[in-house]
């Protein structure tokens, strides 16, 4: 006897054809599983969107320091390296630096330096196949006390600005092949205690160096000397046009143009101060500097490529403003953008195309990552996305 259902297939043909039937349900089975296996931590654009960068952040932690490592992906999003965090090799702090640039990157792209500020030293690590970054060698003496930021000029020139009691000052250092980093003798420049620096970086051409005084409401501005010394202005340190420098940046478009925080006026009353720095590193005002946030401590500072806006991150409102530069460096404020979950966001740094700012949430111990369109911030569907585990007082971020 025959038997038939509605498919036609009859009881002989569904015996020959039941061997094939089990494999596709096995294989149907293990794809469910598969599916099923995927990390908490992924997301599908992980899967679909190539990985063009990498992403650091000095995690501060202590009593050993770590480097936090995230691949980056096409459309904004991150994940965290395999590994990750690395050993710094020193130790950290543990506690909030209140610095910008506490980790940056070579010219070269080849090397991470970052500040140990627990044991008073600086650690070059160099970055391997896969954005992997280990230790080029031991980490070395700050030349200070309580290293908070560090800065590299386009020939390889070194400063760090120490901040601690006993040890204030900038020191000066050469990074060599391999990833060594050699102290330039009488280099240091001491400044008091109280001065609490909280910033280091070069101009584009690495001919002026500036730091900022957060603690006592100054700038140092210098003429860097063939040599690697520096040369202090002709008035400086300069006393600043609110309370509270800490971030500030020259114009990667216009190196004579700088900017900076003026982050402790009070509740809703931060600026942003524009200069014009001299030949000789006099800085004067440019237009009606400062200009106003209307946020709460507008600490962090970070400039488009081609130097037309300026991002700087307000701390104390969970934002951050945006602003459109002028050729002649006058700032006009175009708006401020929510971070999700925001709260004592400190450090930003772009996307080496530009096309991305991600900030450093320490406090909330997440990253945040948003689109750039000219002065307009979109926060990406991905972020934020969590730092690791015992992360809590992380410092500065950088981009490759």
């Amino acid at each position: 006897m025959r038997f038939s259902n509605r498919s036609g297939i009859t009881r002989s043909k569904l015996r020959r054809l039941r061997p094939g039937l089990i494999l596709l349900s096995l294989a149907a089975a293990a794809a469910a599983a598969a599916a099923v296996a995927v990390p908490v931590s992924a997301s599908a654009s992980t899967f679909s969107s190539p990985v063009v960068g990498y992403t650091y952040v000095d995690a501060n932690t202590a009593p050993a320091n770590t480097i936090d490592g995230f691949a980056r992906h096409a459309d904004g999003s991150l994940t965290p390296l395999a590994d990750s965090p690395f050993s710094a090799g020193g130790a950290g702090l543990g506690a909030g630096l209140a610095s910008q640039g506490a980790i940056q990157v070579s010219p070269d792209g080849r090397y991470l330096l970052a500040v140990d500020a627990g044991s008073n030293q600086i650690s070059v690590l160099r970055l391997t196949a896969g954005g992997v970054p280990v230790l080029a060698g031991p980490p070395v003496s700050s030349g200070g006390i309580k290293p908070v930021s560090v800065a590299v000029s386009p020939t390889g020139l070194v400063y760090v600005a120490n901040s601690g009691a006993g040890g204030s000052g900038y020191s000066g250092f050469r990074l060599g092949l391999g990833g060594s980093l050699t102290p330039i003798p009488g280099s240091t420049v001491t400044v008091p205690d109280s001065s609490g620096l909280g910033d280091v970086f070069f101009n584009a051409f690495g001919d002026h160096l500036i730091g900022t005084r957060t603690g006592t409401s100054m700038i140092d501005s210098f003429v860097v000397l063939p040599g690697g010394h520096l040369l202090a202005a002709k008035g400086s340190p300069f006393t600043g046009q609110g309370l509270g420098q800490l971030g500030a940046e020259f114009s990667p478009a216009r190196p004579s143009q700088l900017f900076v925080s003026n982050a402790h006026n009070g509740a809703g009353l931060g600026t942003v101060s524009a200069y014009d720095d001299s030949l000789f590193g006099q800085l004067s005002p440019i237009g009606s500097s400062p200009y106003a946030d209307g946020q709460t401590a507008p600490c962090w500072v970070e400039i488009s490529h081609d130097g037309r806006y300026l991002f700087t991150v307000n701390t104390g409102s969970g934002n951050i403003s945006s602003y459109s530069i002028s050729p002649e460096g006058s700032l006009t404020l175009i708006g401020s953008f929510p971070i999700t979950g925001g709260g004592a966001d400190i450090d930003a740094r772009l996307s080496p195309d530009g096309r991305y700012l991600l900030v450093d949430g320490s406090g909330m111990h997440f990253l945040s990552v948003f689109a750039v369109n000219g002065g307009t911030l979109t926060e990406v569907p991905s972020s934020p996305t969590p730092l690791p585990a015992g992360v809590t007082a992380s410092a500065g971020i950088v981009n490759t």
